[in-house]
């Protein structure tokens, strides 16, 4: 028999105040907002939103309120996003469940959706180019995806597939067998989390064409999930879709696509 880890089995509920209960994956969420609202004021540091010759010199008000609006964006779109992309017959039939957030399903590529409307409507209301607020927005983005991994991980959820035993890092997850499986929320922590920070704080401090660090964006984490799915068990109701790829995968396609017409696009406009 080969030692194995066992998965900690953390209580979800930080803190129980009376009928009032703190959940940890509820803390991600705050940590997640507070790490955009730091990020975003030292963003304000860099060329070119520290400099006149944009529409308007950034500031901290507008950190704020692009983290509110991103905020109603990601709650939003990633509800409605899971809703439609995994259980669109389950809610369709019963459509005031969509409502019941507490009960958990939330998607990352619906949030993001969300969080492109919100930018959507910071830009015209402040009278800003939208590639600007996107370039704003990116390398602020990562480390509040590594804080929601992070949940992932302490909840129990989203585990991942079948280990090889002999694996130092395979982990037994209750609810999921007996069986070593790969942690993919720490692999998802570490590529779309920390790296992909990293790599954009970097790209983004070099002052590349409008919409660019946008584009890098969209092909880091679109190139970065794809990988991890391969790890990440499927959804149970989906499987594996056309050519053995997860929903995941098929839906990080476009978003690789798109960042790399994108990256094209900003690279040939004036």
């Amino acid at each position: 028999m080969l030692p194995m880890l066992i998965h900690p089995q953390i209580d979800p509920v930080a803190l129980q105040i009376g009928p009032l209960s703190l959940h940890w994956y509820g803390l991600t969420y705050l940590a997640a907002f507070g790490l955009f609202m730091w990020l975003g004021s030292r963003r304000l540091r860099h060329a070119p939103f520290s400099q006149a010759n944009t529409s308007r010199i950034w500031s901290y008000p507008d950190v704020d309120e692009i983290l509110f609006l991103g905020v109603v964006g990601v709650v939003l779109g990633g509800r409605l996003g899971y809703c439609l992309f995994y259980k669109p017959a389950y809610f369709s039939s019963h459509p005031l469940e969509i409502f019941a957030v507490w009960q958990g399903g939330m998607s990352f590529h619906g949030g993001m959706l969300g969080v492109i409307g919100a930018m959507v409507w910071f830009a015209y209301s402040r009278k800003r180019s939208f590639w600007e607020v996107a370039d704003f927005v990116a390398p602020c983005v990562p480390t509040g995806l590594a804080a929601g991994r992070l949940g992932n991980f302490i909840n129990g959820e989203l585990w991942g597939r079948l280990a090889d035993p002999a694996l130092p890092w395979a982990m037994v997850f209750r609810g999921a067998g007996d069986l070593p499986r790969h942690p993919s929320q720490v692999y998802q922590f570490l590529l779309e989390g920390l790296l992909l920070f990293v790599l954009l704080w970097w790209y983004a401090k070099t002052t590349p064409k409008t919409g660019r660090v946008a584009a890098a964006f969209l092909v880091g984490y679109g190139a970065f999930r794809y990988i991890a799915e391969f790890f990440r068990e499927p959804d149970a109701h989906l499987g594996y879709l056309s050519l053995g790829m997860s929903m995941g995968q098929w839906l990080c396609v476009p978003m690789v696509l798109g960042g790399i017409g994108l990256w094209v696009w900003a690279g040939r406009r004036h």
